[in-house]
């Protein structure tokens, strides 16, 4: 780590983690040690003031953008994919932070967070907005790396035939040593930032908030967390609860769930609401925290296990060291969790988001925000044959319509043509086949 010029504090970090391993710990949080959150702020019982503006001029943007998507088959940052129009991701997101700077007369720099597989790419595709910059702030910081180790003795794995993939970022947690160690987070205190805003590259519903600005500063909280009432798309993402030893928000993640305790992880009447992994935390905050412990914020542990090279099952398995950025709800005290509605989450983890996300179901305004003309949303499942971003777009090369439907399940290989209309319920078989311009589904 120290010859890939990786940080003290990110070296720190990881002994940290690897110490935890090799004792044998797994990083699980079990229901017994947890209650459901029951009394959260909601966004919806605010009022609006003067001073909403204000708290939002004080505030950075900060997208997560290391990912590959390579879950999707794709290999370069998923923030470049289309999604409307011809735009990608990255050119929604520069676009709604223009229209607020617009709209609101603020600077709010826009910050991403890249990894070694992201970066260039993004970075020359930025430069088609050169307006973007706010003063000498940079417009992005690099997410360190770390070994992925063999799971038989945890000694870093070795992998000739692509010796890059025996490197992994470390999880989206890395954000507040890299904030510190690049001395970005000194940059943003000294030149008049006091707040951030940090959300996913792939959810376009997090868009900059003054009604969350405003509230996160009267609050005087260190940091909070946004969440929304789970549906049908969300039960196997993270949740915030209370530690029964200490009381604390905490955040559990599928990961860190006992296979036999899934059932409870899922069930929307024990745990009502997901975590968006929108944040909101004090910059002055942080500063003062990861100075208190040595940049080490002792997240939970993910041991994330995978296979050194993600395409081949049969190269060797290793763990992959992982924190969430969400974790660090629980190293600050008066730590909060607000209710927002589900158009502020809106992630694209598969083909299934994508094709809800580009069909009729979303029209974007002026705000460039997808707005849903229909609620609930409707659940889209797609089998295999749609895993991969080029498999989905060689079958579904037309938005769909799906503002008339509830649900639509396809197991088998089906191709789709223009205008395609999905009403109520709507299931496509095994045999698989072509749908031609129709209306699929029953009323």
């Amino acid at each position: 780590m120290r010859a890939h010029d990786v940080s003290h504090t990110a070296i720190a970090i990881f002994e940290y983690y690897w110490d935890q391993l090799e004792s044998g710990a797994t990083g699980m949080i079990p229901e017994s040690t947890i209650s459901p959150l029951t009394d959260p702020d909601r966004l919806d019982d605010l009022t609006a003031t003067p001073a909403d503006a204000q708290a939002l001029a004080s505030t950075v943007v900060i997208k997560l953008n290391g990912g590959l998507g390579t879950s999707m088959g794709l290999d370069k940052a998923k923030s470049l994919l289309p999604v409307t129009d011809g735009l990608t991701f990255l050119d929604i997101i520069v676009r709604q932070v223009q229209w607020a700077r617009r709209t609101y007369g603020v600077r709010l720099p826009l910050l991403f967070l890249h990894s070694f597989s992201t970066r260039a790419d993004v970075l020359a595709a930025l430069d088609a907005y050169p307006d973007l910059p706010v003063g000498d702030l940079p417009l992005d910081m690099m997410q360190s790396e770390e070994p992925k180790l063999l799971r038989g003795d945890l000694t870093p794995v070795d992998w000739p035939a692509n010796p890059t993939l025996e490197w992994c970022p470390p999880g989206h947690g890395d954000l507040y040593p890299t904030m510190l160690d690049s001395g970005i987070l000194d940059t943003l205190i000294d030149s008049g930032f006091r707040y951030a805003s940090v959300s996913n590259s792939d959810n376009l519903g997090a868009a900059p908030s003054p009604a969350l600005a405003g509230w996160f500063a009267r609050s005087g909280a260190p940091f909070a967390t946004e969440i929304t009432e789970r549906t049908p798309m969300d039960l196997k993402g993270g949740h915030i609860a209370r530690r029964r030893s200490d009381g604390r928000l905490i955040l559990r993640e599928s990961a860190q769930t006992l296979p036999e305790e899934m059932g409870l992880f899922t069930d929307p009447a024990i745990h009502p609401y997901a975590h968006c992994n929108n944040l909101w935390f004090d910059l002055v905050a942080l500063r003062e925290t990861l100075a208190r412990t040595g940049g080490v914020l002792r997240l939970p542990l993910i041991r994330n296990g995978k296979t050194v090279d993600p395409t081949d099952p049969q190269s060797p398995a290793v763990y992959q060291i992982e924190s969430a950025m969400g974790a660090a709800i629980e190293a600050f005290d008066g730590a909060r969790a607000v209710v927002v509605p589900r158009s502020r989450f809106l992630p694209v983890k598969t083909t299934n988001e994508l094709a809800l996300l580009r069909s009729d179901v979303f029209e974007m305004g002026e705000d460039h925000i997808p707005v849903a003309q229909v609620s609930p949303l409707p659940v889209v499942s797609l089998g295999t044959a749609y895993t991969t971003i080029a498999a989905f777009e060689e079958r579904v090369p037309h938005p769909l319509s799906l503002r008339e439907a509830r649900t639509l399940r396809v197991t088998g290989d089906w191709s789709f043509g223009a205008g395609v209309r999905v009403v109520g319920d709507a299931v496509l078989g095994d045999a698989g086949g072509r749908v031609e311009d129709t209306t699929v589904g029953v009323g």
